[in-house]
Protein backbone atom coordinates (compact mmCIF):
# COMPACT_ATOMS: atom_id res chain seq x y z
CA UNK A 1 0.00 0.00 0.00
CA UNK A 2 1.00 3.63 -0.45
CA UNK A 3 0.16 6.43 1.96
CA UNK A 4 -0.35 9.76 0.15
CA UNK A 5 -0.52 13.30 1.50
CA UNK A 6 -2.05 16.41 -0.09
CA UNK A 7 -1.52 19.91 1.34
CA UNK A 8 -0.93 22.14 -1.68
CA UNK A 9 -3.54 24.74 -0.70
CA UNK A 10 -6.45 24.65 1.77
CA UNK A 11 -7.38 20.96 1.89
CA UNK A 12 -5.65 18.57 4.30
CA UNK A 13 -5.95 15.04 2.94
CA UNK A 14 -4.40 11.59 3.36
CA UNK A 15 -5.18 8.39 1.47
CA UNK A 16 -4.13 4.74 1.44
CA UNK A 17 -4.07 3.06 -1.99
CA UNK A 18 -3.46 -0.63 -2.70
CA UNK A 19 -0.72 -1.02 -5.29
CA UNK A 20 -1.90 -4.26 -6.91
CA UNK A 21 -5.53 -3.22 -7.46
CA UNK A 22 -5.59 0.63 -7.37
CA UNK A 23 -8.22 0.22 -4.65
CA UNK A 24 -8.72 3.22 -2.38
CA UNK A 25 -8.66 1.73 1.11
CA UNK A 26 -8.75 4.97 3.10
CA UNK A 27 -9.33 8.60 2.24
CA UNK A 28 -10.06 11.53 4.48
CA UNK A 29 -10.01 15.24 3.73
CA UNK A 30 -10.46 18.15 6.11
CA UNK A 31 -11.46 21.34 4.29
CA UNK A 32 -10.53 24.81 5.49
CA UNK A 33 -13.22 26.60 3.49
CA UNK A 34 -15.08 27.87 6.56
CA UNK A 35 -11.96 29.43 8.11
CA UNK A 36 -10.94 31.18 4.89
CA UNK A 37 -14.42 32.27 3.81
CA UNK A 38 -14.38 35.28 6.15
CA UNK A 39 -11.36 36.61 4.23
CA UNK A 40 -12.80 35.95 0.76
CA UNK A 41 -9.88 33.71 -0.18
CA UNK A 42 -7.07 31.53 1.12
CA UNK A 43 -4.73 33.08 3.70
CA UNK A 44 -1.47 31.07 3.33
CA UNK A 45 -0.21 31.39 6.90
CA UNK A 46 -3.60 30.39 8.32
CA UNK A 47 -3.74 27.46 5.90
CA UNK A 48 -0.33 26.25 7.07
CA UNK A 49 -1.38 26.35 10.75
CA UNK A 50 -4.57 24.43 9.97
CA UNK A 51 -2.61 21.78 8.05
CA UNK A 52 -0.30 21.39 11.06
CA UNK A 53 -3.37 20.60 13.17
CA UNK A 54 -5.35 18.48 10.73
CA UNK A 55 -2.75 16.23 9.08
CA UNK A 56 -1.57 14.54 12.32
CA UNK A 57 -5.20 13.87 13.30
CA UNK A 58 -5.86 12.12 9.98
CA UNK A 59 -2.55 10.24 10.15
CA UNK A 60 -3.54 8.70 13.49
CA UNK A 61 -6.41 6.93 11.71
CA UNK A 62 -3.95 5.39 9.22
CA UNK A 63 -1.84 3.58 11.83
CA UNK A 64 -3.43 0.15 11.18
CA UNK A 65 -2.06 0.32 7.61
CA UNK A 66 1.53 1.22 8.57
CA UNK A 67 2.83 -2.37 8.51
CA UNK A 68 1.72 -2.79 4.88
CA UNK A 69 3.10 0.47 3.48
CA UNK A 70 5.63 0.20 0.66
CA UNK A 71 6.05 3.96 0.09
CA UNK A 72 4.85 7.39 1.16
CA UNK A 73 3.82 9.92 -1.50
CA UNK A 74 3.26 13.65 -1.16
CA UNK A 75 2.36 16.65 -3.29
CA UNK A 76 5.58 18.61 -3.64
CA UNK A 77 4.65 20.95 -6.51
CA UNK A 78 2.93 23.29 -7.38
CA UNK A 79 1.09 25.04 -4.55
CA UNK A 80 1.52 27.45 -1.67
CA UNK A 81 5.05 27.15 -0.27
CA UNK A 82 4.00 27.31 3.39
CA UNK A 83 1.36 24.59 2.97
CA UNK A 84 3.41 22.28 0.74
CA UNK A 85 6.08 22.25 3.47
CA UNK A 86 3.61 20.79 5.98
CA UNK A 87 2.91 17.74 3.82
CA UNK A 88 6.51 17.23 2.67
CA UNK A 89 7.81 17.42 6.25
CA UNK A 90 5.29 14.79 7.36
CA UNK A 91 6.15 12.54 4.41
CA UNK A 92 9.85 12.70 5.19
CA UNK A 93 9.20 11.83 8.84
CA UNK A 94 7.09 8.81 7.82
CA UNK A 95 9.76 7.71 5.34
CA UNK A 96 12.43 7.75 8.04
CA UNK A 97 10.26 6.19 10.75
CA UNK A 98 8.98 3.30 8.61
CA UNK A 99 12.09 3.01 6.39
CA UNK A 100 10.08 3.26 3.15
CA UNK A 101 10.84 5.28 -0.01
CA UNK A 102 9.49 8.73 -0.83
CA UNK A 103 7.53 9.69 -3.94
CA UNK A 104 7.19 13.37 -4.79
CA UNK A 105 4.06 13.99 -6.88
CA UNK A 106 3.19 16.88 -9.19
CA UNK A 107 -0.24 18.14 -8.16
CA UNK A 108 -1.29 18.75 -11.78
CA UNK A 109 -0.53 15.15 -12.72
CA UNK A 110 -2.64 14.21 -9.72
CA UNK A 111 -5.61 16.02 -11.25
CA UNK A 112 -5.15 14.05 -14.48
CA UNK A 113 -5.16 10.80 -12.53
CA UNK A 114 -8.29 11.84 -10.62
CA UNK A 115 -10.00 10.40 -13.70
CA UNK A 116 -8.64 6.95 -12.86
CA UNK A 117 -9.17 6.51 -9.11
CA UNK A 118 -9.83 2.79 -8.60
CA UNK A 119 -9.57 2.33 -12.39
CA UNK A 120 -6.95 1.57 -15.00
CA UNK A 121 -5.52 4.63 -16.75
CA UNK A 122 -6.49 5.19 -20.39
CA UNK A 123 -4.23 7.17 -22.74
CA UNK A 124 -3.80 9.11 -24.96
CA UNK A 125 -6.19 11.94 -24.13
CA UNK A 126 -6.53 15.68 -24.38
CA UNK A 127 -7.04 17.29 -20.97
CA UNK A 128 -8.48 20.65 -19.96
CA UNK A 129 -7.33 21.48 -16.44
CA UNK A 130 -9.39 24.21 -14.77
CA UNK A 131 -8.71 25.06 -11.15
CA UNK A 132 -8.10 27.96 -8.81
CA UNK A 133 -4.48 28.16 -9.88
CA UNK A 134 -4.38 26.80 -13.41
CA UNK A 135 -6.14 26.84 -16.76
CA UNK A 136 -4.32 24.78 -19.36
CA UNK A 137 -4.79 22.25 -22.14
CA UNK A 138 -2.49 19.21 -22.20
CA UNK A 139 -1.86 16.32 -24.54
CA UNK A 140 -1.27 13.31 -22.32
CA UNK A 141 0.26 10.15 -23.78
CA UNK A 142 1.46 8.55 -20.55
CA UNK A 143 2.61 9.28 -17.00
CA UNK A 144 5.83 10.83 -18.29
CA UNK A 145 4.65 12.18 -21.67
CA UNK A 146 2.59 15.28 -20.92
CA UNK A 147 2.74 18.35 -23.13
CA UNK A 148 1.04 21.65 -22.32
CA UNK A 149 -0.33 23.19 -25.52
CA UNK A 150 -2.25 26.17 -24.09
CA UNK A 151 -2.40 28.01 -20.78
CA UNK A 152 -3.66 31.16 -19.11
CA UNK A 153 -1.77 34.40 -19.58
CA UNK A 154 -3.02 35.74 -16.23
CA UNK A 155 -5.93 34.67 -13.98
CA UNK A 156 -7.21 31.11 -14.09
CA UNK A 157 -10.79 30.04 -14.80
CA UNK A 158 -11.38 29.00 -11.18
CA UNK A 159 -9.64 32.05 -9.75
CA UNK A 160 -11.90 34.36 -11.74
CA UNK A 161 -14.97 32.72 -10.16
CA UNK A 162 -13.48 33.27 -6.69
CA UNK A 163 -12.72 36.92 -7.42
CA UNK A 164 -16.13 37.64 -8.92
CA UNK A 165 -17.79 36.04 -5.90
CA UNK A 166 -15.67 38.25 -3.64
CA UNK A 167 -16.75 41.36 -5.60
CA UNK A 168 -20.36 40.40 -4.90
CA UNK A 169 -19.68 39.70 -1.24
CA UNK A 170 -20.71 36.06 -1.63
CA UNK A 171 -17.83 34.41 0.19
CA UNK A 172 -15.35 31.64 -0.63
CA UNK A 173 -14.98 29.36 -2.56
CA UNK A 174 -16.61 31.24 -5.40
CA UNK A 175 -17.26 28.49 -7.92
CA UNK A 176 -20.29 26.83 -6.29
CA UNK A 177 -21.68 30.21 -5.18
CA UNK A 178 -21.58 31.74 -8.66
CA UNK A 179 -22.99 28.56 -10.19
CA UNK A 180 -25.96 28.62 -7.80
CA UNK A 181 -26.60 32.34 -8.31
CA UNK A 182 -26.40 31.97 -12.09
CA UNK A 183 -29.21 29.40 -12.20
CA UNK A 184 -31.85 32.13 -11.98
CA UNK A 185 -30.03 34.69 -14.09
CA UNK A 186 -30.14 35.81 -17.72
CA UNK A 187 -26.94 34.66 -19.43
CA UNK A 188 -27.35 37.25 -22.18
CA UNK A 189 -28.25 40.25 -20.01
CA UNK A 190 -24.68 41.54 -19.78
CA UNK A 191 -22.81 41.52 -23.07
CA UNK A 192 -19.33 41.00 -21.67
CA UNK A 193 -16.57 40.72 -24.28
CA UNK A 194 -15.15 37.24 -24.81
CA UNK A 195 -11.44 37.46 -23.92
CA UNK A 196 -8.96 37.17 -26.82
CA UNK A 197 -11.83 36.53 -29.25
CA UNK A 198 -9.95 38.26 -32.08
CA UNK A 199 -6.55 36.85 -31.18
CA UNK A 200 -5.13 33.92 -33.16
CA UNK A 201 -3.42 32.71 -29.99
CA UNK A 202 -4.65 29.51 -28.41
CA UNK A 203 -4.35 30.82 -24.87
CA UNK A 204 -6.58 32.01 -22.04
CA UNK A 205 -7.01 35.28 -20.16
CA UNK A 206 -9.51 36.31 -17.49
CA UNK A 207 -8.18 39.63 -16.19
CA UNK A 208 -10.19 41.74 -18.67
CA UNK A 209 -13.43 39.86 -18.07
CA UNK A 210 -12.92 40.14 -14.34
CA UNK A 211 -12.56 43.91 -14.64
CA UNK A 212 -15.71 44.18 -16.79
CA UNK A 213 -17.64 42.25 -14.15
CA UNK A 214 -16.29 44.55 -11.43
CA UNK A 215 -17.68 47.57 -13.25
CA UNK A 216 -21.04 45.84 -13.72
CA UNK A 217 -21.20 44.99 -10.01
CA UNK A 218 -20.42 48.59 -9.06
CA UNK A 219 -23.26 49.84 -11.30
CA UNK A 220 -25.75 47.14 -10.24
CA UNK A 221 -26.58 48.55 -6.84
CA UNK A 222 -28.16 46.17 -4.35
CA UNK A 223 -30.78 44.64 -6.65
CA UNK A 224 -30.53 40.84 -6.24
CA UNK A 225 -31.72 40.09 -9.78
CA UNK A 226 -28.86 42.19 -11.16
CA UNK A 227 -26.37 39.97 -9.32
CA UNK A 228 -28.05 36.84 -10.69
CA UNK A 229 -27.81 38.20 -14.23
CA UNK A 230 -24.18 39.24 -13.76
CA UNK A 231 -23.30 35.80 -12.39
CA UNK A 232 -25.07 34.04 -15.28
CA UNK A 233 -23.52 36.31 -17.93
CA UNK A 234 -20.06 35.94 -16.40
CA UNK A 235 -20.31 32.14 -16.22
CA UNK A 236 -21.50 32.09 -19.84
CA UNK A 237 -18.65 34.26 -21.19
CA UNK A 238 -15.96 32.63 -19.03
CA UNK A 239 -17.01 29.25 -20.43
CA UNK A 240 -17.47 30.53 -23.98
CA UNK A 241 -13.85 31.77 -23.89
CA UNK A 242 -12.71 28.20 -23.17
CA UNK A 243 -14.91 26.59 -25.82
CA UNK A 244 -13.93 29.13 -28.51
CA UNK A 245 -10.23 28.50 -27.97
CA UNK A 246 -10.76 24.73 -27.84
CA UNK A 247 -12.74 24.90 -31.08
CA UNK A 248 -9.79 26.70 -32.69
CA UNK A 249 -7.39 24.06 -31.31
CA UNK A 250 -9.56 21.22 -32.61
CA UNK A 251 -9.07 22.54 -36.17
CA UNK A 252 -5.50 21.27 -35.97
CA UNK A 253 -5.81 18.43 -33.45
CA UNK A 254 -8.82 16.14 -33.73
CA UNK A 255 -9.98 15.11 -30.23
CA UNK A 256 -10.69 11.42 -29.64
CA UNK A 257 -10.79 11.26 -25.85
CA UNK A 258 -11.18 14.55 -23.99
CA UNK A 259 -11.17 15.12 -20.23
CA UNK A 260 -11.92 18.01 -17.88
CA UNK A 261 -10.14 17.94 -14.51
CA UNK A 262 -9.48 20.27 -11.59
CA UNK A 263 -11.69 21.88 -8.98
CA UNK A 264 -13.58 24.03 -11.51
CA UNK A 265 -14.39 20.97 -13.63
CA UNK A 266 -17.28 20.43 -11.21
CA UNK A 267 -19.06 23.38 -12.86
CA UNK A 268 -22.14 21.88 -14.51
CA UNK A 269 -22.54 24.61 -17.12
CA UNK A 270 -18.94 24.08 -18.27
CA UNK A 271 -19.51 20.31 -18.49
CA UNK A 272 -22.61 20.83 -20.61
CA UNK A 273 -20.94 23.27 -23.02
CA UNK A 274 -17.92 20.99 -23.48
CA UNK A 275 -20.27 18.09 -24.27
CA UNK A 276 -21.87 20.20 -27.03
CA UNK A 277 -18.44 21.16 -28.37
CA UNK A 278 -17.36 17.51 -28.63
CA UNK A 279 -20.52 16.23 -30.35
CA UNK A 280 -19.45 16.98 -33.96
CA UNK A 281 -16.12 15.26 -33.29
CA UNK A 282 -17.75 12.18 -31.74
CA UNK A 283 -15.11 12.40 -29.03
CA UNK A 284 -15.45 10.60 -25.71
CA UNK A 285 -15.66 12.83 -22.63
CA UNK A 286 -14.03 11.73 -19.37
CA UNK A 287 -14.93 13.41 -16.07
CA UNK A 288 -13.76 12.86 -12.52
CA UNK A 289 -16.33 12.00 -9.89
CA UNK A 290 -17.46 15.26 -8.29
CA UNK A 291 -15.88 14.31 -4.95
CA UNK A 292 -12.47 14.03 -6.65
CA UNK A 293 -12.56 17.24 -8.72
CA UNK A 294 -11.17 19.42 -5.95
CA UNK A 295 -7.80 18.79 -4.29
CA UNK A 296 -7.59 15.37 -2.64
CA UNK A 297 -5.09 12.70 -1.62
CA UNK A 298 -6.83 9.91 -3.54
CA UNK A 299 -5.61 11.36 -6.85
CA UNK A 300 -2.09 11.72 -5.45
CA UNK A 301 -2.21 8.09 -4.40
CA UNK A 302 -3.35 7.02 -7.86
CA UNK A 303 -0.33 8.73 -9.46
CA UNK A 304 1.93 7.30 -6.78
CA UNK A 305 0.95 3.73 -7.66
CA UNK A 306 2.17 4.29 -11.24
CA UNK A 307 5.34 6.01 -10.03
CA UNK A 308 6.01 3.18 -7.59
CA UNK A 309 5.79 0.61 -10.38
CA UNK A 310 8.32 2.66 -12.35
CA UNK A 311 10.56 3.04 -9.26
CA UNK A 312 10.27 6.82 -9.50
CA UNK A 313 11.45 7.54 -5.95
CA UNK A 314 12.93 10.71 -4.48
CA UNK A 315 15.63 10.80 -1.83
CA UNK A 316 15.17 12.72 1.40
CA UNK A 317 17.72 15.31 0.29
CA UNK A 318 16.21 15.73 -3.17
CA UNK A 319 12.56 16.04 -2.17
CA UNK A 320 11.82 19.73 -1.91
CA UNK A 321 8.89 21.99 -2.70
CA UNK A 322 8.51 23.89 -5.98
CA UNK A 323 5.57 26.30 -5.57
CA UNK A 324 5.38 27.47 -9.19
CA UNK A 325 6.22 24.31 -11.11
CA UNK A 326 4.13 23.67 -14.24
CA UNK A 327 3.84 20.88 -16.77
Amino acid sequence: MILSIESSCDDSAISITEIATNKLLFHKKISQELEHSVYGGVVPELAARLHAEALPKILEQCEPYFKDLKAVAVTSTPGLAVTLVEGVTMAKAISIALDIPLIGVNHLVGHIYSLFIEKEAVFPLTVLLVSGGHTQVMEVKSLTEIKTVAKSMDDSFGESFDKVAKMMGLGYPGGPLIQELAKDGDRLKYNFTVPLHQSPLIAFSYSGLKNAVRLAVEEAGEEKQNYKDIAASFEHIATKHLTMKLKKYFKTVQPKTFAIVGGASANLYLRGEIEKLLEPHKAKLLLSELQYCSDNAAMIGRVAVEMYKEQMFTSLDELDIAPRSIL
